[in-house]
């Protein structure tokens, strides 16, 4: 039976993607900080699937923590099918009103960790001939307004050029870029907010960005946009002038 592991498994997106593969049979591998949370999880969807489920709690901006999580991707006698590199966070404040200490940890998740567990499980797929490394970007990544948006983007790239370098390996490598998704991202004080600000018709539910992600991966599908609205946002986006996506934030702490 095939294994995925997928991180930021304890919530949100990351809980979605750990029952959709687990209904669709797949053994899964949970990575996150909380061990209580992870551990029930596990235990509710070992229950209700049948599949094996395996927790490794692990904080991705800790350099330590990270390399036990690719150790575990690069076990050539456990191999991992799929990697779904979900872990993210917001902080919802401009740069120079943020902590370089917040920044960095922001840098360290969503870069450095796809990266690092992307190089630690591709070669055991190359050598298997197949495999597949599943990205969580957002559409955020075609503006130019925060740090969140920067790193998104270098993620949607990242994706590209290993779908390049994979071709006819038998391996892919995806990225899905949602828009907002009633998910707890939005509940931290800096981004709750957005809930009020957008209508309800642009939210999206973790059902569709999973399955529209998931269903990428099957077809080797490189970019996906999991819904028609947004699909069409991303489009005109490409072509905005970026002076006009940048947007305004404070420059200086309060």
């Amino acid at each position: 039976m095939a294994t995925a592991l997928v991180t930021g498994a304890s919530a949100g997106l990351g809980e979605e993607f750990a029952w959709q593969l687990a209904t669709a049979g797949h053994d899964v591998v949970l990575v996150a900080r909380s061990r209580d949370r992870l551990s029930e999880m596990a235990e509710v969807i070992a229950s209700a699937t049948g599949v094996d489920v395996k927790v490794l709690v692990a904080d991705l901006a800790d350099p330590e923590q990270l390399e036990t999580v690719a150790a575990r991707l690069d076990d050539r006698e456990r191999p991992v099918s799929l990697l779904v590199n979900n872990a993210g966070f917001g902080l919802g404040e401009g740069f120079l009103a943020s902590s370089w200490e917040a920044e960095k940890r922001m840098l360290d998740v969503l870069v450095a960790a796809p990266m690092r567990l992307s190089h630690a499980a591709l070669p055991g797929m190359v050598e298997r001939g197949h495999g597949a490394v599943l990205n969580v970007a957002s559409i955020a990544a075609h503006l130019g307004n925060s740090t969140y948006a920067a790193h998104k983007r270098w993620v949607v790239e990242f994706t590209e050029a290993l779908a390049g370098q994979l071709s006819g390996t038998g391996v892919t490598a995806t990225v899905v870029l949602p828009g907002l998704v009633r998910t707890e991202f939005h509940d931290g004080p800096t981004l709750a907010h957005m809930r009020e600000d957008f209508p309800e018709s642009v939210w999206l539910t973790p059902e569709q960005v999973v399955s529209s992600a998931l269903g990428a991966v099957r077809r080797g599908q490189v970019t996906v946009t999991p819904s028609a609205l947004y699909g069409i946002a991303g489009g005109a986006l490409r072509f905005v002038p970026k002076r006009l996506t940048r947007g305004r934030r404070s420059q200086r702490r309060d």
